[in-house]
């Protein structure tokens, strides 16, 4: 296990509350979305609304956060939600959870039951290792719209995930791009939990914890590390 993630210091500067684990998973098994991975996902709506109590998602102080994080690298958090945000808002409307696939369906379940972006990669699309950076403009991230391959630019300034080909995700973890993320396919990934203080350090190795015993549960032989919590 020598996948490596490293966050530049120009994000250190503008987030210094920022940390994060990563797991990383070899040996998956991944599939549709089943009866049991939906049922994940039904209980984590219903952690989620006890978490808020009445509250709206944006109204967590751990969002407050992130909200204005994206605020401070230019983008605008009510028209552009970080992704626990936007799972959490889904997750208490009428329209409730999409269920995409099965690691997808659970770690979208553990983002929503505690309030925590998290995001999935496929090891073996990844080109070198991932890093998280603030965009020069000219960057490329691939993706699709109306169904036709486009390639868009981040912003200057924008906080992004990249590897050695290009922008994996936008606006720090609002847009996956589809070269990367989980399919069927999927036999090896990384799973990153992100927070930003005031969330507790242990809050965040609570979830981690939980996703990796998830995995497990599903995946039974994958090979799961999980690495510490890393601020620096």
């Amino acid at each position: 296990m020598t996948f490596t993630l490293t966050v530049s210091d120009e994000v250190r500067t503008l987030a210094p509350g920022f940390t994060h684990v990563m797991i990383e998973a070899y040996d998956l098994v991944n599939g549709p979305s089943t009866e049991e991975s939906s049922a994940y996902l039904d209980d984590a709506a219903r952690r989620l609304a006890a978490r808020l109590d009445g509250r709206a998602p944006h109204e967590d102080p751990h969002m407050v956060a992130w909200r204005e994080t994206y605020t401070a690298f230019g983008s605008k958090p009510s028209r552009t939600r970080n992704s626990a945000e936007a799972l959490a808002k889904r997750a208490l409307s009428d329209a409730g959870l999409p269920r995409i696939n099965l690691l997808v369906d659970l770690y979208n379940a553990i983002s929503v039951a505690h309030l925590i972006p998290v995001g999935g990669e496929d090891i073996d699309r990844i080109q070198g290792g991932m890093r998280l950076l603030r965009a020069k403009g000219d960057e490329e991230f691939v993706t699709v719209t109306g169904g036709e391959k486009t390639v868009e630019h981040p912003d200057p300034g924008e906080v992004v995930w990249c590897d050695d080909a290009g922008v994996t995700c936008r606006r720090w973890n609002w847009r996956q791009g589809p070269r990367t993320r989980l399919t069927e396919e999927t036999t090896s990934g990384i799973f990153l939990l992100e927070s930003l203080a005031p969330m507790p350090v242990a809050d965040l190795e609570t979830a981690a914890a939980e996703l990796a015993e998830t995995l497990a549960k599903f995946s039974p032989g994958a090979r799961i590390e999980v690495h510490a919590p890393a601020s620096r």
